[in-house]
């Protein structure tokens, strides 16, 4: 009976595992395949530009590229500035991917840096973010993957000691997890993101300016900035939409140490996803977002003209440099706005 049982099993289990266990050593790709994702390698693009919206219907694996780059440029006119960024801007460019997407984030220390680096995502659910996994020295490279599990707007920043120094220093940026469903479709999408920074001269003093670290620790900010500069969202670098445009703004917090009070003169938010995340309040004035945090605005130009972007602690745009300027084109609409006439009081 027990030789009976032991045949039974070799025919009925012991070969066919063994085969395929043979057929999976012979034909590897094809089992490998089986449940594999489809591969992309995000567009990562200049703020205040955003990635294209995500039309996929399915998880994918998203392979992003970022290189740590410092390097030396203009915090305002005249003023030069010893920058920390991740690919050459700041913010860091805006990775886009979908709720459910496998991310493999592959970050590179150019070999002219100065000083160890790494990233710490805040839409990662893993110790540290991925920090400990990408910290590495100048002319070194490292990866880590991570599943989005979570659709939100988060942070993104380097958190390498002292943290708060390397933030300060422009090493900061964002990362889009569209819902599963996506989002609704808008004329205009932005990338907006505000620092404060931290010099022993006051804000414009000219010259190339260091960074200081007891400015820093006390909280007292020689700049508080839109997207890196007093100037990149103003002039030639102005936000542009039409009247009746719905606008959609991406706007976060890096700090290290401020908050903001973002507005827009002009315009009423229809819609705040406030914190970042998938929940909204409608006609919203201003929203805080505090250092490390995020929110999504929606709104739409009613009439022509200069809209303007600040921080509502309005010695930081009048003062510090964060403010910023959408030109808005189109009909007048002086139903809702009209411009009137100025005159001198009577002598009554």
């Amino acid at each position: 009976m027990a030789m009976e049982c032991c045949s039974w099993a070799v025919k009925k289990v012991a070969l066919p595992i063994l085969a395929l266990a043979v057929c999976a050593a012979f034909a590897p790709s094809v089992w490998a395949n089986t449940d594999a994702l489809p591969v992309e390698t995000a567009v990562l693009l200049a703020p205040p530009n955003v990635p294209a919206p995500i039309t996929r219907k399915t998880p994918a694996k998203v392979i992003v590229n970022l290189t740590v780059e410092e390097m030396v440029r203009e915090i305002t006119p005249g003023t030069k500035y010893t920058f920390w960024t991740f690919g050459g801007t700041v913010p860091g460019k805006m990775i886009r991917v979908r709720q459910g997407d496998t991310v493999e984030l592959n970050l590179k220390n150019l070999a002219s840096s100065k000083l160890p680096h790494n990233i710490d995502l805040h839409a990662v659910s893993g110790p540290g973010g991925g920090a400990p996994q990408t910290l590495i020295a100048p002319g070194n490279q490292a990866k880590f993957t991570f599943k989005a599990l979570n659709p939100g707007l988060y942070v993104y920043h380097c958190a390498t000691a002292p943290v708060a120094m390397h933030i300060a220093n422009g090493m900061y940026g964002m990362i889009l997890v569209e819902p599963e469903e996506g989002l609704a479709p808008v004329d205009k999408e932005y990338y907006v993101m505000q620092g404060d920074f931290y010099t022993p001269g006051a804000f414009g003093a000219g010259g190339l300016q260091p960074f200081d670290m007891q400015k820093s620790i006390n909280e007292n900010a020689s700049y508080v900035l839109f997207n890196g500069a007093s100037n990149a969202l103003t002039g030639k670098n102005a936000l542009t939409a039409k009247v009746d445009d719905k606008v959609r703004i991406y706007f976060g917090s890096g700090g290290p140490n401020l908050m903001s009070s973002f507005h827009v003169i002009g315009a009423v938010f229809d819609k705040v996803y406030f914190e970042g995340g998938t929940k909204f309040q409608e006609q919203v004035q201003t929203t805080v977002v505090p250092p490390g945090g995020s929110t999504i605005v929606e709104f739409v130009p009613k009439v022509p003209g200069n809209l303007t972007l600040v921080d509502h602690a309005l010695s930081r745009a009048f003062h510090k440099g964060a403010i910023g300027i959408m030109s808005v084109t189109g009909d007048e609409h002086p139903e809702i706005y009209s411009k009137g006439v100025n005159s001198k009081l009577s002598a009554e």
